[in-house]
């Protein structure tokens, strides 16, 4: 199969009105990628391929979902205007080369195909010496599938819509997953001859497929080995049920390299995760989008991380969120952390309970255990940030820098009014406002001084009662006058 060069063309122009959504169906997410960008990840892997991606309701969007597949290596070809699957292959004829003997038809919103059935599907495409080979499946319930009517001999006759089925019909089982294989110097005389008879007037790959066997070509169905691979989302339902379908994939691959999950049906890890060996995830995580987790680390309950990077033996605690951050080695973080937007956390550096850092680096050792805000801020090795610790990084207008350097201890209470310099080895007074750079090894203080008054709080609570005296004997005689 090697020698021969195929085409995959993908489907991704139709709107999915049964999502009722503002949003093209092949847009919709599921494992953490939308739906088109699994199907071309499936395409791209296999061997001696041309990739065409139809597009049509919100083309531009479905391209720049499509442009984001790395390695890329699919072209978007325009389906204007998207008048149904055999028009889109005529289409897409303009842009298939002529040395291109084959062809492979997906729908963009099957997103469970795997490379490997598709792979099975050509091979038994050619060696079938075929006109068209259908993918298709066998499945408990079929509602709703086209049915695959096989001749004695084991190949297609035909491919009936449940609305069309005679009675002893009804009882097959094995279905059209509208993925095909196509000999295109057989498809294109036959695409031409087919009329759109049909209620939306539309030209469809089914009715080639049947002018086929009718011309007597050869109609063979490959039964996919995962009847889930076929699975379309053309409602919600669908759509959750793929979802959950990729989630407990995704999990059992982790589980067999080393992974430990505790109550994995409750956590949530997109594709594109990665986890080192011996990392321990407890229940309700979520794992996100390009998260790189390394190993003999722990995830504790709560969690949700997104776009991160975290290197061996770092521990996130309870209810931690985390997005768009590194973690060094060895770093600890919450419980109920907030750490977003380039922060950088280095090896050995601890963040605690109700602390967000934002867009700051926390070099080696640092620690920032309490009711914290690091903003915009780079703090030195061996620093102590105390409770309570703000970074007033916003003016209004800009975003300014503040820099604390090694060793420094940050009394609790104290803010920090950016830009501003705390040089190495400082110390800063509890409930100061620091308005002015800290030399090296100074101490910075700058608050009020305080002024002790004896007895003054229970003179105020004498005049408090006095004041009070007069309302107490007018609510006294309402409620005697009530009682009479």
């Amino acid at each position: 199969m090697s020698a021969h060069e195929f085409a995959v063309v993908v489907l991704a122009a139709g709107k999915g009105t049964r999502l009722k959504s503002a949003l093209a169906k092949v847009l919709h997410r599921a494992g953490g990628r939308p739906l088109v960008e699994h199907v071309v990840r499936a395409a791209n892997a296999l061997k001696n391929r041309r990739v065409l991606v139809m597009v049509g309701h919100q083309a531009e969007a479905v391209s720049r979902s499509v442009g984001m597949v790395e390695p890329l290596d699919a072209k978007c070809v325009a389906q204007v205007p998207q008048n149904g699957t055999g028009h889109a292959m005529l289409v897409a004829r303009r842009a298939i080369p002529s040395r291109v003997k084959f062809a492979v038809v997906v729908p963009g919103d099957a997103p469970l195909i795997r490379t490997e059935t598709l792979q099975a599907l050509m091979r038994a495409h050619i060696h079938g010496d075929a006109a068209a080979t259908i993918l298709s499946a066998v499945l408990e319930n079929p509602t709703g599938y086209g049915r695959i009517v096989r001749r004695p001999d084991g190949r297609v006759r035909a491919i009936v819509e449940e609305k069309a089925l005679v009675d002893d019909q009804r009882a097959i089982n094995e279905v059209n997953s509208s993925i095909y294989c196509f000999s295109l110097a057989k498809l294109w005389p036959c695409l031409t001859k087919v009329q759109p008879l049909n209620v939306h007037r539309e030209i469809y790959l089914t009715d080639a497929i049947a002018l086929l066997d009718q011309q007597g070509e050869r109609v063979l169905a490959e039964v996919a080995p995962d009847a889930r691979e076929i699975l379309g989302c053309n409602t919600r339902a669908e759509l959750a049920e793929v979802d959950r379908i990729f989630r407990e994939r995704k999990r059992a691959e982790l589980m067999d390299s080393g992974v430990t999950i505790y109550l994995p049906e409750t956590v949530t890890i997109d594709s594109d995760v990665q986890i080192g060996t011996d990392t321990i995830i407890e229940p309700n995580v979520q794992l996100l989008g390009k998260t790189r987790i390394g190993a003999n680390c722990v995830l504790r309950s709560g969690s949700v991380i997104r776009d991160s990077q975290i290197e061996d033996g770092c521990e996130v605690r309870q209810n931690c969120l985390v997005t768009a951050t590194r973690l060094g080695k060895g770093v600890v973080i919450g419980p109920m952390a907030h750490l977003r937007d380039g922060a950088v956390l280095k090896s050995g550096a601890r963040v605690g309970n109700f602390v967000e850092v934002k867009k700051s680096t926390l070099h080696e050792g640092v620690k920032a255990m309490h009711l914290t805000y690091l903003g915009d801020a780079s703090v030195g090795r061996g620093t102590n940030v105390g409770a309570g610790t703000i970074t007033c990084n916003y003016d209004g207008v800009h975003k300014n820098p503040t820099k604390i350097g090694k060793n420094v201890f940050v009394g609790s209470g104290t803010e920090l009014v950016a830009p501003v310099r705390v040089g190495d080895g400082a110390y800063l007074a509890a409930g100061s406002t620091i308005t002015d750079n800290v030399p090296k090894d100074a101490l910075g203080i700058a608050r009020g001084r305080q002024s002790t008054k004896p007895g003054w709080a229970a003179a105020r609570r004498r005049e408090m009662r006095a004041a009070m005296a007069p309302k107490k004997k007018a609510r006294a005689r309402r409620k005697t006058k009530h009682k009479r």
